[in-house]
């Protein structure tokens, strides 16, 4: 199981606004001991919409999709996602209660759209304007505003996910190699890969700077270490400079 995100606008694609959102959620993420799997972007179209839900859909992965679910023209979300799950676009009771008590006579005639939710879903609470998100299976729909997004999406994972969480989360051990060449350490990159399989590495070379290399080792922190041993010693035996980077 994975955690993705679906970010949702033509600006994100045409260059008008900048996601904030994946930074963020990788931050929540963190302070959890989980960490982020992948991420599609994606543009107020129909076709593309749907088909990516369907795909997503099929996956037991944890997907937030931020965006699109208000109730102007461009906000495409909700029926698509409808569309993609096979059930029909309905106007959820509880939302239907939250958006009334907030907007009173103001909810109509436009506001209340936004209670029409695919069959099947359950609210997600909004702490700013209460006009909810929604989750569908193992998606969870929220909007593009980072102001309520965010505390949604800690929401959801406080109260569907607290099982997932990790007291104990990866590590990531940096290292600045100085006068390396990356193609003199693919040996020991895949000796080391080979003897320690629990651990990932990352090799990094810096364009400013010649023969300097960002290596780095992930993993838990009790395989990580003894890596990070064997790889230190390697590289004092062969001669090559390194300096801990997050010591």
């Amino acid at each position: 199981m994975k955690v993705g995100l679906i970010l949702i606008g033509d600006e994100l694609l045409n260059g008008s606004r900048q996601d904030k959102h994946m930074a963020k959620t990788i931050e929540i993420l963190a302070q959890r001991g989980m960490k982020l799997g992948w991420v599609r972007i994606i543009a107020d179209e129909v076709e593309q919409l749907v088909q990516t839900f369907k795909e997503t859909l099929a996956t037991d992965d944890i997907v937030f999709s931020f965006g699109g679910i208000g109730a102007t023209p461009d906000d495409l979300t909700r029926q698509c996602a409808a569309q993609a799950a096979g059930v029909e676009l309905i106007k959820h009771p509880k939302a239907v209660e939250l958006i009334e008590n907030q907007f009173g006579e103001q909810a109509y005639p436009n506001r209340i759209l936004m209670s029409e939710l695919p069959e099947g879903s359950e609210i997600i609470p909004n702490p700013i304007n209460q006009v909810p998100g929604f989750t569908l299976a193992n998606h969870h729909f929220v909007p593009g505003f980072p102001s309520m997004s965010w505390p949604m999406v800690e929401w959801v994972l406080d109260t569907h996910y607290r099982h997932l969480f990790d007291d104990n989360p990866d590590v990531d051990w940096r290292w600045k190699l100085v006068g390396a060449i990356e193609s003199d350490l693919l040996d020991m990159m895949n000796t080391l890969l080979e003897t320690f399989p629990e651990v990932r590495l990352s090799s990094l070379p810096n364009t400013q700077h010649r023969h300097h290399i960002d290596f780095g080792l992930k993993g838990k922190e009790e395989h990580v270490a003894k890596a990070a041993a064997w790889f230190e010693s390697y590289m004092t035996q062969h001669d090559f400079h390194y300096e801990r980077q997050d010591a």
